[in-house]
């Protein structure tokens, strides 16, 4: 029985990765789903909900 001797994660690069958002970038984006909570009835809700939870994520500047 022949069995993979390679990591079942995959292998990664040794060069430092760019974080998703930077925290600029997080805060600009929570600015803009609290303008759509105030925009559009439709959306709103989930949008605040998103912009609330995005920013208890985001450390203190």
């Amino acid at each position: 029985m022949d069995h993979d001797t390679e990591s079942a994660a995959g292998a990664y690069p040794d060069e430092p990765r760019l974080a998703l958002l930077t925290a600029a970038e997080a805060r600009e984006t929570i600015e803009h789903l609290r303008l759509l909570e105030r925009l559009d009835p439709a959306h709103g809700r989930a949008a605040g909900q998103l912009a609330a939870d995005l920013a208890r994520r985001l450390p203190t500047p």
